[in-house]
């Protein structure tokens, strides 16, 4: 929220938060992280959004106008990995991350970023997957939620592939029974290959036997490992927002044609698929830098 203090984590290559970390904002402060990982600044006051530097990495958010959060509704994701941070939204939270305390089934939750209307939190240690109490709670405010706790397996193939073998990697889902959109991604790429790049985009069975497969082939012999995620539904107009953010990095032809997908976007979209084929179609011609942040938030958000 413009003007309004908020908080920022930096996560190291293992997924762990990162301390002593500088991070410089586009307004052009630099904040560095504190012992948890976490740093704090304020928002600025007229810009509709904000990028994050820090170890050759950038990412990207929006700024809301400064109003009353008090109005705004609860926003909780249906499903969420026991592994992955997920955002809750609603009135009265602080932009100071340790002013916002959250506690899932009774157990506290580390809050990692925070603002005046959101807050990342990552499942306690020790959670089961299952259906999930959530309560939020900040200085003159509380209220509760709930959300569905997955656990994500994987099963390595067996028998164990040989070199130059093809196989199938299984995703075993614990916690829910309906068909879920995951995002699997293959960190050991020089051990491992995936038939349709490191990154891939599948939908399990739904059922008791909740899962999906990929199919993989070894390179080499070695150690591999994948990191999972669930999809969160598609909000075109968040990605609409991040389009218009963009436009003005590119020139002519592409210009026009991200501000014409955005006003789309944002008024009536008309087919997802396309949308975001398109987006991709113009995130593969742009070169590293700000304008390719933009562009992958608008990517993530469809």
């Amino acid at each position: 929220m413009a003007a309004h203090p908020a908080t920022l984590a930096a996560f190291g290559p293992q997924g762990k938060l990162a301390p002593d970390v500088r991070v410089d904002l586009s307004d052009g402060e630099s904040v560095r992280t504190d012992a948890t990982g976490r740093a704090r600044f304020t928002a600025p006051a007229k810009a509709s959004f904000l990028l994050a530097r820090a170890e050759g990495t950038t990412a990207a958010t929006l700024i809301d106008p400064a109003s009353g959060a008090s109005e705004q509704s609860v926003s909780v994701p249906s499903v969420v990995s026991l592994r992955e941070s997920f955002w809750l939204c609603g009135p009265g939270l602080q932009g100071e991350a340790s002013a916002d305390r959250v506690s899932i089934n009774g157990r506290t939750s580390l809050v990692v970023a925070a603002s005046p209307e959101c807050v990342a939190v990552l499942p306690p240690p020790g959670a089961a997957p299952g259906i999930a109490a959530i309560s939020v709670s900040a200085p003159g405010v509380q209220w509760s939620a709930s959300t569905i706790l997955v656990a994500l397996k994987f099963e390595t193939p067996h028998p164990a592939l040989l070199p130059e073998h093809k196989g199938r990697l299984t995703i075993r889902v614990q916690g829910s029974a309906a068909k879920l959109d995951l995002v699997v991604e293959n960190t050991s790429p020089d051990v491992l290959r995936f038939a349709r790049g490191d990154v891939e985009e599948v939908r399990t069975s739904g059922g008791a036997n909740n899962s999906a497969s990929i199919e993989v082939q070894a390179i080499r012999s070695g150690d591999f490992s994948f990191r999972a995620r669930v999809v969160a539904p598609p909000d075109p107009a968040i990605a609409a927002r991040y389009l218009m953010a963009a436009a003005p990095y590119g020139q002519g032809k592409m210009r026009r044609e991200i501000e014409k997908l955005a006003r789309r976007l944002a008024q009536r979209p008309h087919n997802i698929d396309f949308e975001q084929r398109e987006v991709v179609r113009i995130l593969n011609q742009a070169a590293p830098g700000d304008f390719r942040t933009l562009l992958a938030a608008a990517y993530s958000a469809l």
